[in-house]
């Protein structure tokens, strides 16, 4: 292995945790093909075009964040978060905007206050984060979750996961209310794929599968490049354009075309335009009401994908606890502040991490090669977005189905465990959110085991954070009620 390899393996643990360097690179190139999506979606999501778009997404004040700059803090944030968490704490869990609190910022908070105070609430949602860990609280609830719990909620990201995947590719659509109908979600267009883009994605799962059953070396990232070329003859041939809103038949995000330019500097103006100026903007229990939704969020989102990816790698110990917890969850903190402060939105570890797990991850090698592409991506945006979501989409799905392993670690005889946990799988993914999955579960937990009479074997913290879950679902009316 030489010397170099040999100090590199001793400071990971690579060999230890039953991994080779080449694994963890191709883990960690892996978990970035399939959340690299991110640096697009991300201002899409925040960000708009220019302030005259009928779908901008404007402050108070009608501002907007520019695309191009929101893209370039989303891949420096992402990439240096991501290096940090692999160093610190030794996972191969990257790091990037979380997608419920960026939704969260633009469409409830932005357009209460400007965009520096939108993103200043962020960085005090962080630093409350950071004193949870500090304090060791964050930990111990981390902890004192039921292992039964942890597997549902593993199962619950799985099939969350899943859904992304098949939202993303256009197999799972949204119904228009118009057409007369109570289902709320259908298959393609018309009850069938029905076009070229999601035929793209179902011969990509097909591929990606087989590549698995096979036990392939490398078979998610081989599926999700040789989808893409896939992608790049088919667009060649029939044309299909983009989506941008108006075809439906059209390519999502990314463009299967060869690009007319690989490199592009990066505007970084957004880092350090931060306010707290929220607190005097709106009335102060608003504010901390937004703080809480946040640092909730945070929390649980942070917590229920540590969880599910701690146990897919099979680093958690017999009592279902990941070790190096604080010093992982202190640069999840970090990761908020950070995001906040560059205007990209708070950064959290990202439940894609399970796809290079799955190709064998162990150590946070595999995070240091993730944030370095993330890095580059900041310079090769163009040569990046050749990749269609309906090409990575495939990797999040064939995921999804691994993840359900997890089902079988759950006990389903006891229904004070079985509901729980029902409702922890299914919320996750039929709210879009995997906060609400473990609020729903922890919630119904605490309240059958009480009923049942056996309240005694509920640790302390789950009666806290259970009640903290009522005040989280309970948050407009409590909001509307004190004005």
């Amino acid at each position: 292995m030489g010397m170099g390899g040999t100090a590199l393996d001793r400071f990971f643990r690579i060999r230890e945790r039953g991994s080779t360097p080449g694994r963890e690179v191709r883990g960690g190139l892996v978990t970035f093909v399939t959340m690299a999506y991110i640096v697009v979606l991300n201002p899409l999501i925040i960000g708009s075009f220019s302030a005259s778009d009928t779908g901008a997404h404007r402050d108070l004040f009608g501002g907007i964040l520019p695309v191009d700059q929101v893209a370039a803090v989303t891949a420096l944030v992402a990439g240096v978060m991501t290096i940090l968490f692999g160093l610190v704490a030794n996972f191969p869990f990257a790091l990037a905007t979380g997608l419920g609190i960026n939704t969260l910022v633009a469409v409830t908070i932005a357009p209460q206050m400007t965009w520096p105070e939108a993103m200043g609430l962020i960085v005090v949602n962080g630093l409350v984060v950071l004193i949870l860990v500090l304090t060791g609280v964050r930990t111990a609830v981390f902890n004192a979750v039921p292992g039964s719990l942890k597997s549902a909620i593993a199962v619950g990201i799985g099939l969350f996961i899943s859904l992304i995947g098949l939202v993303d590719a256009g197999f799972v659509r949204r119904l228009p209310d118009a057409a007369g109908t109570t289902v709320p979600v259908g298959l393609g267009i018309d009850g069938s794929i029905a076009s070229w883009p999601t035929l793209v994605f179902v011969v990509g799962l097909l591929i990606t599968g087989v590549l698995v059953a096979k036990q392939v070396r490398g078979a998610i990232l081989i599926g999700v490049l040789s989808t893409t070329v896939f992608a790049i003859v088919l667009e060649a041939i029939v044309h299909v354009g983009r989506s941008a809103g108006v075809n439906p038949k059209g390519w999502s995000l990314g463009y299967p075309a060869l690009p007319d330019k690989i490199f592009s500097l990066p505007d970084l103006s957004l880092i350090g335009d931060v306010s707290f100026g929220a607190w005097w903007r709106v009335p102060a229990i608003t504010a901390a009401l937004l703080v809480f939704t946040l640092v909730l969020t945070d929390f649980f989102d942070t917590i229920g994908t540590m969880t599910g990816l701690g146990k897919e790698a099979g680093l958690v110990d017999k009592d279902g606890v990941l070790p190096n917890t604080s010093r992982a969850l202190f640069v999840d903190g970090l990761a908020a502040v950070a995001g906040g402060a560059s205007s990209s939105s708070s950064n959290t570890v990202f439940i894609e991490s399970a796809a290079g797990i799955a190709e064998g991850a162990r150590t946070g090698l595999a995070n240091v090669v993730t944030g370095l592409l993330f890095l580059a991506a900041m310079f090769f945006t163009p040569l990046y977005q050749v990749v269609p979501i309906e090409a990575a989409a495939p990797a999040l799905v064939v995921v999804g189905a691994m993840m359900m392993g997890q089902i079988r670690e759950i006990d389903l005889s006891d229904f004070t465990i079985a509901l729980p946990a029902f409702l922890t799988i299914v919320v996750m993914p039929f709210t879009y959110s995997i906060a609400n999955g473990i609020g729903a579960g922890f919630v119904s937990y605490v309240i059958l085991r009480l009923v049942t009479g056996r309240a005694r074997g509920v640790h302390p913290l789950m009666w806290f954070v259970a009640a903290a879950f009522v005040i989280y679902f309970g948050m407009s009316p409590l909001r509307a009620a004190l004005g």
